[in-house]
């Protein structure tokens, strides 16, 4: 394996990589002197390049030292998302710089404070959300360093598996009240409404008293959306979409479409909507929007259809409307008004399996990693 000296940020800071990273299957790599002994190692996933799942590692890297005004999180629970599986592919708009520690969200307990700090202390459960970071990734990892100030306490007795699927709620809050800059609506439809997101989505939602239908793909995925609380689900695979929304909302259609999917299908949600209605994109599992939707808007035009295409990247110059949807979702998780649905539990060294699971749409809500 090649020396380099190349900067880096592993964990969301920048240094010289001039160490090896060690596979925890090897045991012929070494290590300078200074990293010999175990406490300055830790495990995490290393991303060299991009490509499929296998190009994540499971390595011994330096473990992090909190700077000034900095604490040095240890890891309870992991979560994955489509943002790293992004990232992995080389397809995110926002790539951060190679090599990296993937992942951009993580509970955990702070395990030591760096000088200055006081608003933390010693043993005190934390969220944390790369969303705060100055580098996109780091979470993969059984440490991680972070600014105090960047970090969300936890109150005492959470659930911290359940706390590291928070950032599907932080997407799902924006939608409902960012995205729609002060639209008044009263029903939604919601894609992959049995996904992270989409399942974060039928709560938030009805938490909002709105209507809600969900869109998946199988009759497993319709009742899990439905368990969740949804007014409706529709399998797009033996339903026709359009027809089914129509009929639960007297032929109205709905107020807002919330659509993950785009690809050649996109243009067809303009069918489903209300009067006024609009349509945010804000995902292309399927790839970009296709369709002619344009002509989808004007063939309706008396009906003055919208769209608009969302990204959370919206808000990285905004901390306090970060923090404001961040605070109020971890109010409704401390009352246990909302509970993230955790479906699988891996080893942190399987995060190319965690992944590859979301790829194949096999998730019912979130894939947790354990370091």
């Amino acid at each position: 394996m090649r020396r380099s000296s190349r900067r880096t940020f592993l964990h969301g800071q920048p240094f010289e990589r001039t160490w090896r990273a060690k596979d925890s299957s090897s045991r012929s790599q070494r290590l300078p002197p200074e990293d010999k002994e175990k406490d300055t190692l830790m495990k995490a996933i290393l991303m060299e390049r991009p490509g499929p799942p296998e190009v994540l590692r499971y390595v011994d890297v330096p473990m992090p030292k909190p700077a000034p005004g900095q604490v040095l999180v240890r890891s309870h629970s992991i979560g994955v998302g489509m943002p790293e599986v992004l990232v992995r592919r080389g397809e995110y708009s926002w790539m951060p710089p190679l090599p990296a520690i993937p992942g951009i969200e993580m509970s955990g307990v702070v395990e030591k404070l760096g000088e200055g700090v006081t608003s933390l202390k010693v043993g005190q459960a934390v969220f944390v959300s790369a969303r705060e970071l100055n580098v996109r990734g780091g979470c993969y990892a059984e440490y991680i360093a972070a600014d105090a100030e960047a970090l969300y306490p936890l109150p005492d007795g959470v659930d911290l598996e359940a706390a590291a699927a928070l950032s599907n709620y932080q997407v799902a809050w924006h939608l409902l009240n960012s995205a729609t800059n002060g639209m008044r609506y009263r029903s939604l439809l919601a894609t992959a409404a049995a996904g992270g997101v989409g399942s974060a989505l039928v709560q938030l939602g009805k938490l909002a008293g709105k209507r809600v239908i969900g869109i998946v793909d199988t009759d497993e995925r319709a009742a899990f959306a439905l368990s969740l609380g949804a007014d409706g689900a529709v399998n797009y695979r033996s339903q026709n979409v359009t027809e089914c929304v129509l009929g639960m909302t007297a032929g109205r259609g709905v107020d807002m479409i919330l659509d993950s999917i785009g690809g050649r299908g996109f243009a067809d949600q303009f069918e489903r909507l209300a009067p006024f209605g609009l349509l945010v994109s804000y995902g292309f599992l399927d790839g970009p929007p296709g369709g002619d939707v344009l002509g989808a808007m004007n063939k309706r035009q008396s009906d003055c259809l919208g769209m608009r295409i969302f990204s959370m990247h919206a808000f990285d110059q905004d901390r306090p409307k970060r923090r404001e949807a961040t605070e109020d979702i971890l109010r409704l998780f401390a009352a246990g008004t909302i509970r993230p649905p955790i479906w699988a539990r891996l080893p942190l060294g399987e995060a190319g399996k965690a992944q590859a699971l979301l790829e194949e749409g096999r998730v019912l809500g979130k894939v947790i990693l354990k370091p």
